[in-house]
């Protein structure tokens, strides 16, 4: 029975497709555009829009990491919709749900999410005293162009006051990995869909 492998095959390139980047770098024409609606918006909280729009020219068309060191708001504040005091993470917990599933829709995912269990204990330099991170997040992303678009994203205005709420310190930059040593879904996807036409075959046997 070879047509279970066929279509795994068929299914795998589908999702080489969506998962991967094959647009290439942003255009200037795509900048543009995405800046004048990330400012008609007015969001992107505290960047500094010069050195985003730096990052997007420098658009090298590949996936990348952006990681995430949060301080979640301590405490009770009061929910934006019914005023009712809620704890400050319930108020980030909502912001990122909403955040991963637009992510998501957009070939990226989290890598890896953390929560902080110690202080520093290797500090060097001009570093600045613990704020007392509770969170580090990597989320990867297919591209410069989707990190633009969810920027740009209309339907986050009403749910950025969630963040503004949960979250009392937070910064975030970009990275490309030098060394993997976990299994991402280009390699588990396609075990699972062998895996699954493997068990077809046999059942149709």
């Amino acid at each position: 029975m070879w047509w279970p492998f066929a279509a795994a095959l068929a299914a795998y390139l589908l999702f080489r497709l969506w998962y991967d980047g094959w647009r290439g770098p942003l255009t200037a024409a795509e900048i543009e555009a995405g800046m004048a609606a990330i400012a008609a918006r007015g969001g992107s909280g505290g960047t500094d829009r010069a050195q985003f729009r730096a990052f997007l020219e420098a658009d090298d068309g590949r996936e990348f990491v952006m990681l995430n060191l949060v301080k979640a708001t301590p405490g009770l504040v009061a929910h934006p919709e019914t005023g009712e005091p809620v704890p400050g993470r319930a108020m980030l917990d909502h912001y990122s749900r909403y955040f991963i599933r637009r992510l998501v829709l957009r070939g990226g995912h989290p890598a890896i999410v953390a929560r902080k269990v110690g202080p520093y204990v290797d500090a060097w330099g001009d570093v600045q005293p613990d704020p007392g991170w509770s969170i580090v997040g990597f989320m990867r992303y297919r591209s410069r162009r989707d990190l633009l678009a969810l920027a740009a994203d209309p339907s986050f205005g009403p749910v950025h006051a969630y963040k503004a709420l949960g979250t009392r310190e937070t910064f975030s930059f970009p990275t490309q990995p030098v060394l993997k040593l976990f299994a991402g879904p280009r390699l588990w996807v396609g075990l699972l869909l062998a895996l699954l036409a493997a068990l077809a075959s046999l059942a149709l046997k």
